[in-house]
């Protein structure tokens, strides 16, 4: 019964177009009323949860990594590293598409933002791959699958929220652990872009000379320097994921406002504007979610989810398979730090009876939810691409279609081969 209140109400809410914040508050005050009546409802408790969720050190991560992704996507940064990635990768067939995908490889490792990707490079990307002669729903395809890599290779938000949500998981691991997945997205998308190329006879640039690389190097040296700092010094353990945030934002206003001279005060200003708004969103989320988790493990609702799901099987490969029909399923509707927040405490206990590591669960479960990215009705990526690619949504989802096969495949590789997400780290850390 309370399990279907718990997840049946929330669902109910967000179809109704209940907003993340709103949907999850109102199904716990709805589930303390039940408990408590109208006249015993805990105040205290619910301010509490409150404001204790936020008072989190590694939670400072995600404004300043989003600082960072805003101020790198401002001016000739990303055109910069756009040029040096076509540069080395045009001359394969399909050209400006692989350089579109290693492109947002790169942006991956300044970012962690999906939809920074696909609005910031996607507005340079797009519009080079028309004027070299592809058509505008395959560069929109490209650019909108592309972008779910930045998630997924460190810095990566999804992945701190996971590990705050999942406890006891070390945050650097995390990180380090998605930059074998995230790269073998990029193979598999290019995979792709090379079948189509081949068969439609796309353009592609020549071999580049020595003193062409060279020189498109200098000029991305210092954007491309970006995560070789960040994932450097977390391995050398000079700062933490959280400090490497605050590092990150640093040398990211150094290269804009300093170096490049890119964004002046106003331009900051509103950057750190936008950066705030969207942190408290995800806050607000993170602040409602804990009162909800609160009651989840109150009411022992992840034992009874464990022992449900055992009374049908206890096979480790079935139940990996179903979380992840799961949550391909829950990414449609649910945005990605809302589910990671409300889901990851109700299946921990049953991946660790099962022994499954969690470093691996929170690869596996970031990567479902990036796919729901470019699915609708929530997918963000989708309308992001199609905005910037000036098509309409459903030309956007035939021209992304192609490209679920390449994720899927690395979806299914991560899944069944856990050493591809933690043999890295275990290496490194």
């Amino acid at each position: 019964m309370m399990l279907a209140v718990f997840l049946g109400l929330l669902i109910l809410l967000f179809v109704m177009g209940f907003s993340a914040p709103y949907a999850i508050g109102l199904t716990s005050c709805i589930v303390l009323v039940m408990e408590r009546g109208l006249t015993g409802f805990p105040f205290d408790i619910v301010a509490t949860k409150f404001a204790f969720s936020a008072n989190n050190f590694t939670l400072l991560a995600i404004p300043f990594f989003l600082l960072a992704g805003k101020l790198m996507n401002t001016g000739s940064i990303t055109k910069k590293i756009f040029g040096f990635c076509n540069t080395l990768v045009g001359w394969i067939p399909g050209g400006l598409g692989h350089a579109n995908i290693l492109a947002s490889i790169v942006f991956a490792g300044m970012s962690g933002s999906a939809v920074a990707d696909a609005s910031g490079l996607g507005t340079i990307e797009i519009k080079a791959m028309e004027d070299a002669g592809f058509d505008t729903d395959f560069a929109a395809g490209v650019t909108a699958a592309s972008s779910t890599i930045g998630p997924i290779i460190p810095p990566s938000i999804p992945l701190i929220v996971f590990a705050v949500s999942a406890g006891n998981v070390s945050i650097a691991k995390l990180l380090i652990g998605g930059i074998v997945p995230g790269l073998l997205m990029g193979i598999t998308l290019m995979m792709m872009v090379a079948y189509f190329a081949v068969k439609r006879k796309y353009p592609r640039t020549k071999f580049p000379t020595l003193g062409k690389i060279w020189k498109d190097f200098r000029q991305a040296f210092f954007p491309l320097l970006t995560p070789v700092i960040l994932i450097g010094g977390i391995l050398t353990g000079v700062f933490t994921p959280t400090e490497a945030a605050v590092v990150a934002a640093a040398y990211a206003f150094i290269l804009t406002v300093v170096v490049y001279r890119e964004a002046g005060v106003k331009d900051v200003l509103a950057i750190i504007e936008e950066t705030a708004k969207e942190t408290a969103s995800i806050m607000i989320v993170v602040c409602a979610s804990a009162l909800y988790g609160y009651l989840l493990v109150r009411t022992k609702l992840p034992t009874v989810f464990m022992d449900a799901i055992f009374t049908v099987t206890d096979n480790k490969i079935v139940i990996l398979l179903l979380l992840n029909v799961f949550f391909l399923i829950i990414g449609c509707f649910m945005e990605t730090n809302s589910a990671l927040i409300i889901l990851t405490p109700i299946l921990i206990p049953l991946t660790s009876a099962l022994g499954i590591d969690p470093l691996h669960l929170g690869v596996v479960i970031v990567l479902n939810l990036m796919v729901g990215l470019l699915t609708p009705p929530v997918g963000m990526c989708l309308y992001a691409t199609a905005k910037v690619a000036r098509i309409s949504l459903d030309r956007m989802i035939k021209a992304v279609a192609p490209f679920y096969i390449p994720l899927f495949l690395t979806l299914l590789l991560i899944t069944f081969i856990p050493q591809l997400v933690t043999w890295l780290p275990n290496l490194l850390l």
